[in-house]
């Protein structure tokens, strides 16, 4: 049993990883259509989020079979428990990415305000960077790449609150173009959002290395 138990394991992470790339592919194409602009772009985010939502159900019935078939304890059960989560905060992301795309494509549609159009480059690109570390960190089973990510987190948040300000203020000099500034805004909440996610992955890691849940930690 152990033998086809341990296959098992192997063949979900793989599924997770693939899962995982599918997800920082998303991100990539969405953080590009925001740079440009590009309702196009935005579009087959939109088009290929299907495949993202089927490979997180496959993963999660894989995961619940080897339960019921295996009952792991331990290691290999903390494994499984935080795999369901990555799974799921993997998804979440694609779900933000699918998001950002449903503004941006609003966006396109509408008169752009040049002075108060935020440039979300450098939010996306660290939000970004957090997805990219923490798949590493699952990949490489490496405590210091899941705890970078944790600390990151505020980055994002900080910039968000910079990007409430600038158009909260837009908006009281603006308010016919209010539809417009609140989906600048919305792009900023959900980009948030998606580093918050990677945080998750992230706090996972850690509990499947060292059996602690942090979530709630002071860092």
């Amino acid at each position: 049993m152990t033998k086809h138990f341990r296959r098992e394991l192997e063949k979900i992470k793989k599924k997770l990883l693939t899962l995982g790339s599918m997800v920082e592919e998303r991100v990539q194409l969405v953080l590009k259509a925001i740079e440009e602009a590009d309702a196009d772009l935005a579009n087959q985010v939109l088009k290929t989020d299907y495949e993202i939502d089927e490979m997180e159900v496959d993963i999660e019935e894989e995961c619940l079979k080897a339960l019921a078939l295996y009952q792991p304890v331990a290691i290999d059960l903390r494994f499984i428990i935080a795999v369901i989560k990555i799974n799921n905060d993997l998804e979440r992301i694609g779900d933000q990415a699918v998001n950002i795309a449903e503004r941006l494509i609003t966006i396109t549609k509408s008169e752009r305000l040049p002075e108060v159009y935020f440039d979300y480059s450098t939010m996306g690109l660290k939000a970004q960077e957090m997805l990219r570390l923490s798949l590493e960190s699952l990949i490489n089973m490496d405590l210091d790449e899941a705890y970078k990510v944790v600390t990151k987190d505020d980055e994002v948040d900080r910039i968000k609150h910079e990007a409430y300000d600038r158009i909260k203020s837009a908006m009281a000099e603006n308010p016919d173009k209010i539809g417009y500034l609140i989906n600048l805004l919305l792009i900023s909440r959900h980009l948030e959002r998606l580093a918050d996610h990677t945080t998750n992955i992230a706090e996972e890691v850690i509990y499947l290395i060292e059996g602690e849940i942090i979530r709630h930690a002071q860092y």
